[in-house]
């Protein structure tokens, strides 16, 4: 059974948030390559990173390990890996999002590459909206404002980075607000087809309910585009050989994930909406499984 785990052991201050993985089942494994090896997975509290935990946790639990996830922020997950403390995550952004960290620990932890390419932030608006493709196409529209999220956040940052980047933005407005605040009025400017400009960022489940477009960046304030990555702590590779197999194969698409995040969004059930999406993409999994099937038959024929 996938459990959350209550601390790391030299970061037991920080605050964990519960419920991120449950259970696969309590069915016998179809496919059991191990006999419960322990593995530890720490996740940011991002849909985006419960997504991919709880798929890929799923997987690891379907064929015998025992995985338990730890909630922790930024810095603290990847100062967990470089220190050994936790064994992997399928959380980190690069170059852009977590580039200072890279810097600092990169060469403490493994990177397996990505499991997703093509993840964005920027502005973004209702394709209704005729007449933008770019943020400098911006005057008037929605009073003035763009519609944040939390202040601090690395989306904000490169938010206010463009309103001092683009000379047409110097009057507009950038709003602080929860997520929650910002998708409820995104609906809201939907539902009444309304003017509405939001930092907007993907992999997330807006971009699969709503008709939104990013505003070209020519100055390139937000960045390019990023990936999420897969990372292990250095030696995950001789203890657990077969797991750092399947998240080394670890990769899909951002339909995928969005589906995935959009059906957390829509149940809230992690669980239930990772065993959707496996049941549904068998032979993507077969891929992720490969390697590892033969590893586990090669170790049963040389014992």
């Amino acid at each position: 059974m996938i459990k959350l785990n209550k601390q790391l052991t030299r970061f037991a201050s920080i605050a964990l948030a519960a419920g991120v993985l449950v259970a696969c089942g309590e069915e016998e494994a179809e496919d059991q390559l191990v006999d419960g090896d322990q593995i530890e997975i720490a996740v940011l509290n991002w849909e985006e990173t419960i997504a991919a935990t709880n798929v890929i946790g799923n997987v690891l639990e379907d064929i015998g390990y025992d995985v338990t996830t730890t909630t922790v922020d930024v810095a603290v997950l990847w100062q967990a890996l470089a220190d050994g403390e936790t064994d992997a995550s399928v959380s980190a952004w690069l170059p852009i999002t977590h580039g200072a960290l890279e810097e600092e620990y990169g060469d403490q932890i493994e990177n397996l590459g990505a499991h997703i390419e093509g993840a964005k932030v920027g502005l973004a608006v209702p394709t209704y909206m005729e007449g933008l493709e770019s943020i400098e196409d911006l005057t008037d529209e929605a009073g003035q404002e763009v519609t944040g999220i939390e202040p601090g956040s690395g989306i904000m940052d490169s938010a206010e980075n463009a309103m001092e980047t683009y000379d047409n933005l110097a009057d507009w407005n950038l709003q602080n607000a929860s997520t929650g605040a910002m998708l409820s009025e995104l609906r809201t400017s939907i539902d009444n087809e309304e003017e509405i400009v939001i930092t907007g960022w993907n992999p997330h489940w807006m971009f699969q309910e709503y008709d939104l477009k990013y505003l070209d960046d020519p100055e390139g304030a937000f960045g390019g585009e990023e990936s999420i990555i897969t990372q292990v702590r250095q030696g995950f590779q001789d203890d657990h050989p077969i797991a750092y197999s399947v998240l080394d194969n670890f990769e899909w698409e951002m339909d995928d994930i969005e589906s995935v995040v959009q059906e957390m969004a829509e149940t809230d059930d992690p669980e239930g909406a990772a065993e959707s999406w496996i049941e549904a993409n068998q032979d993507r999994i077969d891929e992720w499984l490969e390697e590892a099937r033969q590893l586990a038959q090669e170790q049963s024929e040389d014992q």
